[in-house]
Parts: structure tokens; C-alpha cells; sequence
């Protein structure tokens, strides 16, 4: 893991405070003054901010946490808007979020102390479950890309204006229902399996829809429920065998894919040891004579 995100992870410093300290002469390896932004943290390695060891929790702990709309989901704005670390208690300074929920967004969001968890959910193809409303009746055209997908060579319409993402495709919902619907409005709640960079809101923005309110309700199964606002709670005990169990199934095929990935490779570095092999063989038996053309 690179140094700065590394105390990011495991201490009360932002990223952007991490490579201040490391700037500082602030952070050491084994002793020694650690300057070097790009390094990657060993599991051997020593690190110290301040004189003080970076200690790494063995302990998994998950929390949820009802976002309330207006909050970002970082450490720090340059432009000193509020963020979930201003609204959660300093115990949870170190923890890390499990994916984001933009600015006007709300509900639940996961955080853990474990950056390989949180690195796992991310990526996992877990259900999110989101209350949205928009600015529209659905139409035909929402429902059949809802049902099939939608790759749009140009998705900036709804992004935020400094995105840099261009295109995007979006995978059929895993599900959807219509809840209400007016003239000028609709009520719904969709499933989607990938939480991609305001995946939804440019999704909506292809129609010319705008998304008006979008909630969060549910992630790989845990549910927001009651929770109020701006309100933590820990995982019950069902909830982390859950995700001990998902986490031993993601290293054994992780560990699988490796091993295939190896005997790929030395399959193939046998076949083109084979290749040449038979090449000399070739070139042995028939030699490399230059036939000169008679006259």
C-alpha cells in the first residue's frame, strides 16, 4: 500500500495531510526519515508519524452510517465544506468508506477499519438498493435500458463538472419498481450491482431527467432501516459472519485465480521453449543451405 494512503488508513491524517508530514520529515521507516511519496509499504515495515508507530488493527470493526444530504464522503475540502469526519465521533477518524455517496446524495454508507475490506466491497458485485425521485414520467426508453443496459460514449450529463470520466457503460438494473408517479415526477427504487461515479444520476441525465433526491437503503444486504440520521451502528455478529465468510470466498478464488494465471504462464513458456526446440530440430536435420540457381 502506497505511504500516504497507508497513514491515511490507519491514523487520524488525510492523505493530503500524510504527504505533508512525509514532506516534513515527519514519517520514518525503521528509524530512518521516509521521504519517498511513491513507496509501498512492506507488512514488515516500521512506519512512525511523529515519533509515534502506525499501529495496524487486527480487529475488524464495521460500522453504518445514515449520511445526511450536504456532507461529502472525503477528510478534507479545499473549499471547508463539511464532511462525514466533521459528523462522526474521532474514534471513527481512521475508518475508511466503502465506496461514496456524492454531495446531494443520502443514507447508507459503510465504513470499516480494514482498507482490504473495504477494497473488497467496492469491488464486489453486491446489490445497492437506492430510493430516487426525478424529475419525470418514465418513459419507454428508461425502462428498456433499465432492463438491457446503456453504453453511452458521452455520460458527462449529470457528473459532476471536473469529472474526468467520459463514457460510460451501464449494466441492466438488477431491479427496479416504479413507486409513484405524477405529471411532472417519479418515485423509484432500484437495485444496481456496480456504483459506479454517480452511475445513477448520469443514467437519468441520458433522458434528460434530473435525479432530485436519491437515498441509499441498502448494501449487500445490510439495510438502513430505522437508523436515523447522522446515526452510526455497529454490525450485528450476523452481519460480520457474513462478511468473514464473503472475505474467505474472495481470497480463495483471488488465491485460485493466481494459480491459474501462473500455470498459464508457465504453459506458455513451455510451449515456446518446445517451439524452439523443435526449430533447432529443424534446422539440424536440413541445415541452412543456400541453394544457388543454375544457369
Amino acid at each position: 500500500m502506497r505511504l500516504n494512503k497507508y497513514i491515511s488508513h490507519n491514523t487520524k491524517y488525510s492523505r493530503r495531510e500524510a504527504d505533508r508530514l512525509i514532506e516534513e520529515g515527519e514519517v520514518t521507516l525503521n528509524k530512518k526519515v521516509l521521504k519517498d511519496f511513491a513507496y509501498e509499504v512492506e507488512p514488515d515495515d516500521h512506519i512512525s508519524v511523529k515519533g509515534r508507530h502506525v499501529k495496524v488493527s487486527t480487529e475488524l470493526t464495521i460500522i453504518v452510517y445514515n449520511k445526511p444530504k450536504g456532507v461529502l464522503v472525503t477528510k478534507k475540502d479545499d473549499r471547508g465544506r463539511a464532511t462525514i469526519y466533521h459528523k462522526l465521533p474521532g474514534k471513527y477518524r481512521h475508518f475508511v468508506p466503502v465506496g461514496r455517496l456524492d454531495y446531494a446524495s443520502e443514507g447508507l454508507l459503510l465504513l470499516t477499519d480494514s482498507p482490504e475490506v473495504a477494497t473488497a466491497l467496492m469491488e464486489s458485485g453486491l446489490d445497492r438498493t437506492y430510493n430516487l425521485k426525478i424529475d419525470k414520467a418514465i418513459t419507454e426508453e428508461m425502462m428498456t435500458a433499465m432492463k438491457e443496459g446503456l453504453v453511452l460514449d458521452d455520460a458527462r450529463a449529470g457528473a459532476h463538472e471536473k469529472s474526468k470520466i467520459y463514457s460510460m457503460e451501464f449494466a441492466p438494473f438488477a431491479h427496479f419498481e416504479v413507486r409513484s408517479e405524477g405529471k411532472n415526477f417519479s418515485k423509484l427504487r432500484v437495485t444496481i450491482r456496480e456504483g459506479k461515479n454517480r452511475e445513477l444520476r448520469r443514467f437519468f441525465a441520458h433522458f434528460e431527467a434530473k435525479v432530485l433526491d436519491l437515498k441509499r437503503i441498502a448494501f449487500g444486504g445490510i439495510e438502513l432501516n430505522n437508523l436515523p440520521e447522522n446515526k452510526t451502528r455497529y454490525f450485528t455478529r450476523r452481519e460480520y459472519d457474513d462478511v468473514h465468510k464473503f472475505m474467505k470466498r474472495r481470497r480463495a478464488n483471488m488465491e485460485a485465480e493466481a494459480k491459474n494465471r501462473a500455470n498459464a504462464e508457465k504453459q506458455e513458456r513451455e510451449n515456446k521453449r518446445q517451439k524452439e526446440l523443435q526449430k533447432q530440430k529443424t534446422d539440424k536435420k536440413f541445415g541452412k543451405k543456400k541453394f544457388d540457381k543454375k544457369d
